[in-house]
């Protein structure tokens, strides 16, 4: 969803490897959970959708996906699986109460620290009362590139909290975990879901 061009060529060269890559079992479990939350039939944003894994899964649930990357490999891959993904970045969200729920499952990390305040505003706004947001990012302090390449803003658990309250959003959930990554580092990890008054 970061159109960071370092991090995209990241991602392009890796596409299959990511296809392969399985959910750890933490976050299968706040996707079931996550989706046991919602009425039968919502309609989810999966903001920086990858190569559509969770998308598809949402869908075989039988709920209304719109699935976003910013990446062209990945959107292939989705679109491989049967959703409909489209190539955009998070400054293409600028609909209002269009989603009942946005699933942004470590997208929203490759974000730079000052733009995440207004994300997250634009999030909120796109979501119709009552809606339910996800979020998966990495945890630590600071920004900056892992040995791929890719660029990453950490945060940390009350700083994200902070950031979804001033957003509009209640914390309703929070795991914290670790796992390791493309970049072959054990990686801790903040999963919350949360929803907008």
């Amino acid at each position: 969803m970061s159109t960071d061009a370092e991090t995209l060529k990241v991602y392009a060269a890796n596409a299959d490897r990511y296809g392969a890559l399985a959910a750890s079992e933490s976050e299968a479990r706040s996707l079931a959970a996550f989706l046991d939350r919602l009425a039968d039939g919502a309609h989810i944003l999966d903001l920086g959708c990858g190569p559509g894994h969770h998308a598809a899964a949402m869908m075989a649930r039988g709920f209304r996906v719109s699935a976003w990357d910013a990446c062209p490999e990945f959107v292939a891959d989705a679109r491989a699986r049967g959703v409909e993904a489209e190539l955009r970045s998070f400054d293409d969200l600028t609909g209002q109460a269009v989603y009942d729920a946005v699933w942004a499952s470590f997208s929203l990390l490759h974000a730079r620290r000052a733009d995440l305040p207004r994300h997250l505003s634009a999030i909120g706004l796109s979501l119709r009362p009552g809606g339910h947001l996800f979020l998966g990012m990495k945890t630590g302090t600071g920004e900056g590139r892992d040995r791929l390449g890719r660029f990453y803003t950490y945060v940390t658990r009350p700083e994200l909290e902070g950031l979804v309250a001033d957003a509009g959003f209640r914390v309703l959930d929070v795991s914290e975990d670790a796992a390791p990554g493309l970049a072959g580092t054990t990686d801790p990890y903040i999963l919350m879901t949360a929803r907008n008054a």
